[in-house]
């Protein structure tokens, strides 16, 4: 595209050069772009523009109206030689602290199946490797899940956690700090699962005789996901409830995992309170059936649900309500329903005190699975979190059907998720939201998708409430769009340099890593992604020089009554969010199109 050019002679009028001539000779051969890589055609290009930009300024001093560029890179050099020109100073090496109080930590996800399902720690030279190179590229962090069905397999109250020593010490020797995910639900199912790991087989046997212990849909399907809420308080597991099962686990994992946490190693415990680890009804999911972007279905039909409905509804008067039996299936949409249609039952008084007690099932669950970790970490130095779905699509439709089934009831004049982030504010939570990377323009219009919105909505809520907000892309990403989309919402009014953001992410959790994510072009611009969240300065490691220092963790504050929870589901505006970030990852097909558009000018 650009060969063999020789003397090229640029009169400019008026700008910043005046009537200054340029000369800029480009030797033949030197830019064989059939043949370079992607990234290196484009950091050459650069290169060349970046020297442009300085032949500009030295127009400006008067230093020089005519210099000749000699030395340019040959075809797959990605540096460019200085020998003919110093290069402009660079910034000290030492940390803005005005730039530090806008820095975002950045987490990396780990495989899902990093502990196999015979609890070992397999291919930990690759592991080694791979970690070794998220910390060469400024990762703060790693996240993994820390399965109930492996460490927990053999019995009741027998716990093997040598697998998951191993990796600890791992990462620590890698100097990443660590995320730790209490995972009580089976992997497998979901998107994105690429492996499965159930839960542990001597409850799938208590499951044989009362197969009502899983969550149900009206057809009486089961899904062995995850408990139901409905067995949180009974005692059916070997003479203990499931919310006994979680506390023993965190427990038992506090005691053997007591070194890392005092070293600082783990930073935060993320409790899994739900399918995928999330605070929802596992309304979608592949097992079953569902396919995007059906509406999905209540998941409150086991006898124990059943019963505890059956007791609020004749408490308020209205012994004659069942659950919904109008709601339709899995991959409906919201129209095709009576519950969720126009005028549907979802705005009558019996569809307001069904969603009102599905929703509030769900923030119980929450707030006591919560209290035990609490209880169970108490004084540790370290951050309790917990995670929501993103459930974005039918978010633009008037019944919001998909966050619905999953138990968020979020209308246009009913916040469902500020009620969420006052439960975790009792408990000093993080409040972890997904779909960062998403985009309203990438999304199937029939399906009235609204990430941008719902993202928005969620985290206002969060800060509003005063709790650290901290979240994750729903699927991997490795293009600039997705990046900036994620950085945007990481700092949504963008860097503040008289100091700390109002509105700022705690962290920001890439999912996962992958041979695809550290391929050549893609671990770049990741990298360099890692970098803007970090506003382009180096990673640190002192906590505390972005406000993040951990203290010992508090025991969590009085019980909110209900009628409190409730108080926030007032609908509010959400605050401002900036057009497009202003620490953006280059596209770079855009940029090489843009440099070569650039460079073609300059010859016209």
């Amino acid at each position: 595209m650009i060969n063999n050019m020789t003397s090229i002679i640029r009169s400019t009028q008026g700008g910043c050069w005046g009537s200054d001539r340029l000369r800029l000779r480009l030797y033949g051969s030197v830019f064989d772009l059939a043949v370079m890589p992607l990234i290196d055609r484009v950091e050459s290009l650069q290169g060349v523009i970046r020297k442009v930009k300085r032949i500009e300024a030295m127009g400006q001093t008067g230093r020089s109206n005519y210099v000749d560029v000699t030395k340019f890179p040959k075809a797959g050099t990605s540096k460019l030689s200085t020998d003919e020109m110093p290069e402009a100073p660079t910034a000290p090496s030492t940390y803005n602290e005005k730039m530090l109080a806008n820095y975002v930590p950045v987490y990396v996800m780990l495989p899902l199946g990093v502990i196999s399902n015979d609890n070992v720690f397999e291919d930990q030279p690759k592991m080694e490797k791979q970690l070794k190179e998220l910390r060469a590229a400024g990762v703060d962090g790693v996240m993994v899940d820390v399965w109930w069905g492996i460490v927990e397999s053999k019995g009741p109250k027998q716990y093997d956690w040598s697998a998951y020593r191993s990796l600890f010490a791992l990462v620590q020797e890698c100097g990443l700090k660590l995320q730790a995910i209490m995972s009580f639900h089976r992997c497998g199912g979901n998107v994105g699962d690429e492996v499965t790991i159930p839960l542990p087989q001597w409850v799938l046997d208590i499951g044989e005789t009362d197969p009502d212990i899983f969550y149900t849909n009206r057809k009486g399907n089961r899904n062995k996901e995850y408990l139901t809420i409905g067995v949180d308080n009974q005692p059916l597991f070997h003479g203990r409830t499931a919310v006994q099962l979680y506390s023993d686990n965190m427990k038992s994992f506090r005691q053997h995992m007591s070194d890392f946490i005092e070293a600082g190693l783990i930073i935060d415990i993320e409790v899994g309170i739900g399918p995928a680890g999330e605070l929802r009804y596992p309304s979608y999911t592949g097992t079953q059936g569902w396919v995007f972007p059906g509406i999905g279905e209540f998941q409150c039909y086991d006898k124990y649900l059943e019963a505890e409905f059956k007791e609020a509804a004749t408490g308020a008067g209205h012994p004659e309500w069942g659950l919904p039996d109008n709601a339709g299936e899995y991959n409906d949409t919201p129209g095709s329903t009576e519950f969720f249609g126009l005028n549907g039952t979802y705005m009558t008084e019996k569809g307001k005190f069904f969603l009102t007690w599905y929703s509030n099932k769900l923030l119980n669950h929450g707030d006591e699975i919560l209290d035990e970790a609490n209880r169970a970490f108490l004084g540790c130095k370290l951050k309790l979190a917990a995670k929501v779905a993103g459930i974005h699509w039918w978010y633009k439709s008037p019944s919001h059907a998909a966050e619905l089934t999953s138990g968020y009831y979020n209308l246009k004049d009913r916040d469902g998720y500020r009620p969420i982030a006052r439960m975790l504010s009792r408990h000093y939570a993080i409040f972890n939201f997904t779909c960062l990377e998403m985009r309203d323009s990438e999304q199937r219009a029939d399906a009235k998708c609204g990430p941008q919105e719902l993202v928005q909505q969620v985290l206002s809520g969060g800060w509003r409430e005063e709790v650290e907000v901290a979240g994750e892309n729903a699927l991997s990403r490795y293009d600039s769009n997705g990046y900036n989309q994620m950085l945007l919402n990481a700092r949504p009014n963008g860097i503040s340099r008289e100091g700390l953001p109002k509105q700022i992410m705690y962290g920001v959790t890439y999912l996962r890593l992958s041979d695809e994510l550290l391929k050549d072009k893609n671990f770049k611009i990741f990298k360099t992604f890692v970098k803007k969240m970090h506003t382009d300065q180096d990673y640190c490691a002192d906590l505390g020089m972005y406000n993040h220092q951990i203290g010992p963790l508090e025991r969590s504050k009085p019980k909110l009554v209900m009628e409190d929870l409730l108080e926030a589901t007032k609908p509010m505006e959400p605050f401002p969010w900036g057009e497009e970030t202003d620490m953006k990852v280059d596209d770079f097909d855009g940029v090489l199109a843009n440099l070569i558009r650039k460079l073609f000018s300059l010859f016209k």
